[in-house]
């Protein structure tokens, strides 16, 4: 299963024999990022283009084409999930697998933090301060940014982990 959804389909594309995707700043189709197979960015492996890590990458996580880029990538993958998950040795074998699930994890969370916000102000107002309810709301708010932010991160794993390489846009 890829991380471009049947909606954003239309913004994936061939160029020159290889899927080439623009990833937004929420992990989705559009514009952003490109990536290509790892067959045409060693052809081009002269130019530092295969070394570019796009925004969103996160900090624990080495670089694709690394020794530390596959442990990284699942010790962070499980930092997002359940933490049940951890006792599946599965998902610790099969980082692609991990990352899939860390990602519908992760909207599953981005889905349910946008229903508590939509709903805070009419399911508190009667129970707690204007102050309290400001706070929470704000509280909400961040969490829904800090989500959106890790979702971009888990897509851009799940990308490496295909064995796409990142690239920048001009």
């Amino acid at each position: 299963m890829s991380t471009v959804s049947a909606a954003d389909a239309s913004s994936t594309r061939r160029h020159g024999g290889h899927r080439v995707w623009g990833l937004d700043a929420a992990g989705h189709a559009g514009s952003g990022v490109r990536t290509r197979s790892r067959s045409a960015a060693n052809a081009d492996s002269r130019d530092s283009q295969g070394s570019y890590l796009p925004p969103g990458w996160p900090d624990r996580v080495a670089p694709p084409g690394t020794d530390r880029m596959e442990p990284d990538a699942v010790a962070f993958l499980l930092n997002c999930c359940p933490p049940d998950y951890r006792g599946y040795p599965l998902l610790r074998r099969q980082p692609l697998v991990l990352a899939r699930f860390a990602a519908d994890h992760v909207e599953g969370q981005i889905r349910s933090t946008r229903e508590a916000l939509a709903g805070a102000r009419t399911g508190l107002a009667d129970v707690v301060s204007l102050e309290v309810l400001d706070a929470a709301v704000d509280m909400l708010q961040r969490e829904e940014a800090r989500l959106v932010r890790l979702r971009r991160a888990v897509a851009l794993i799940e990308e490496a982990l295909r064995g796409n390489v990142f690239v920048r846009r001009l």
